[in-house]
């Protein structure tokens, strides 16, 4: 341990930051991740995982916020402190970081924001077995470890290696032509991923064609896509053909799909469809996912978690007790492989993270099997439609306190929506309050893990309907104040 006069505590410093940790990560205003408090986080996550862990070195990257790389160089002035040497892979996606450490049963760290705004960031963490958990988290916060202020921080050379090892993985497991007769858009913008997916895919045997890749931060969200995104996928797939169009979020570990007519596809839709091409046994699923899951009978077993791949991840150990083949995904597209798979003679690892990649791959493999398109997949599913959408600057109090409110009185918080002649026949709160009306239609509200954002996810027999409930109630809560 540091001590000198001019040491810093890392608890001290976490909380006065700002900072906190969301469903995936710490997260927080660009102007709050200083370069000590970057540091801060450092030293706590390397002086906790140090008990249970032997390395002599930590793996970062970053996504394309302009603000990434300052931070990560934080991040590795730190470990340079603590004699540990920081390999730097530059930006690739979130999934390419945490393979390629936990192969080398190192630790990493990912700077990233995922899909919110370019004015805020993240750091993401990972122990050589994978993702930190919510006692990691505690654990980091808590922390009471003395250091030196960083003055200033250095350049240090990338690494390719992360990027073409995240490329191998998929192409040592399927044939070069696996993606034969397919034409496929990339929709690039600023995805962490977007050098790596046309080689990816063209090495698969797919006709590739890049689009809309653009040098200012693009922050997509998979959950509420804009409508500017809606049209330009019809617009890309009647001009050029596609059979599907595949894009990220920033950091490249959310899929977006669409398929061959370009409407995109629910992240839980295509998290259903690529876990059936993989035969995977027991799932693990947020709350917030379509209940067509359970409605399809394609699996043994389905357990809910509240919202977040940590809580995800955590339901995998006592999932893997019972089944062979684990997974889950999440409403964002987000993959998770919680066992080792097997799959046309080899074997898929287990990589408990998000990941884009595999489950567009197994989309697509799944749909060149039977001969059909991605809609015809798409339309034999159960017909439950989601929708989503959110407040954005909304506080994160106001956001908890419609969520009590909600709980206390579930019949008069829905009477006060609008719906008087609908009665609630089932309320859960896992992780916010999703409620079950009587018609059969589902309304989850949830405060954002992320930002200052209050989310509304809805399902119904129709997606008009699913979204015509989101925009009722974001509407009603605005002009109620609620």
């Amino acid at each position: 341990m540091i001590t000198n006069k001019s040491s810093m505590l890392t608890s001290e410093v976490i909380a006065k930051s700002g900072i906190n940790f969301g469903t995936s990560g710490a997260r927080g205003l660009v102007s709050q991740f200083s370069v000590n408090a970057c540091a801060a986080f450092t030293h706590a996550f390397v002086s906790h995982i140090e008990n249970s862990f032997e390395f002599d070195s930590v793996a970062l990257a970053i996504d394309n916020r302009p603000s990434s790389y300052d931070m990560a160089m934080s991040c590795a002035e730190t470990l340079k402190q603590r004699n540990i040497k920081p390999v730097f892979y530059g930006v690739i996606p979130t999934p390419a970081l945490a393979y390629t450490a936990m192969k080398q049963s190192i630790p990493s760290i990912m700077v990233t924001g995922s899909h919110i705004p370019f004015d805020r960031n993240g750091l993401k963490f990972y122990r050589p077995d994978g993702e930190i958990d919510k006692r990691d988290e505690q654990a980091i916060v808590n922390a009471r470890e003395e250091f030196n202020p960083i003055n200033e921080i250095t350049d240090i050379e990338i690494n390719p290696y992360g990027g073409l090892d995240y490329i191998t993985r998929y192409t040592s497991l399927f044939d070069t032509n696996t993606l034969s007769g397919l034409r496929i858009g990339i929709y690039e913008h600023s995805s962490a991923g977007r050098e790596l997916y046309s080689k990816l895919f063209s090495d698969l045997g797919a006709d590739v064609i890049s689009l809309g890749r653009t040098d200012k931060f693009v922050p997509i969200d998979t959950e509420a896509v804009t409508e500017d995104d809606q049209k330009r996928a019809i617009k890309w797939s009647e001009k050029y053909q596609f059979d599907a169009i595949f894009s990220t979020d920033g950091d490249g570990d959310r899929p977006l799909v669409a398929d061959e007519n370009g409407q995109w596809l629910r992240g839980d839709i295509l998290g259903i469809l690529a876990a059936k091409a993989l035969s995977i046994e027991a799932l693990a699923i947020p709350v917030s996912c379509n209940t067509s899951v359970e409605l399809t009978s394609y699996f043994k077993h389905t357990s809910r978690t509240k919202i977040g791949s940590p809580y995800v991840i955590d339901e995998f150990a006592s999932l893997t007790r019972k089944y062979s083949s684990v997974a889950g995904f999440e409403a964002n597209g987000g993959f998770l492989l919680g066992s080792d798979v097997p799959f046309s003679g080899q074997v898929i690892s287990a990589l408990p993270t998000r990941d884009a990649v595999l489950p567009f791959i197994m989309l697509l493999y799944l749909a060149k099997q039977k001969n059909v398109h991605i809609s015809s997949l798409v339309s034999k599913l159960p017909k439950r439609f989601t929708n989503s959408d959110r407040l954005k600057e909304f506080p994160k109090e106001q956001s908890e306190n419609i969520v009590h409110q909600s709980n206390l009185s579930p019949q008069k918080f829905i009477d006060d929506l609008g719906f008087r002649d609908i009665a609630v026949s089932d309320i859960n709160s896992l992780d916010g309050v999703r409620f079950t009306l009587s018609t059969g239609d589902i309304i989850h509200l949830r405060p954002s893990g992320n930002a200052p954002e209050l989310r509304c996810y809805a399902e119904s027999d129709s997606i008009e309907k699913a979204r015509d409930l989101v925009t009722t109630v974001l509407n009603k809560i605005q002009s109620l104040k609620l």
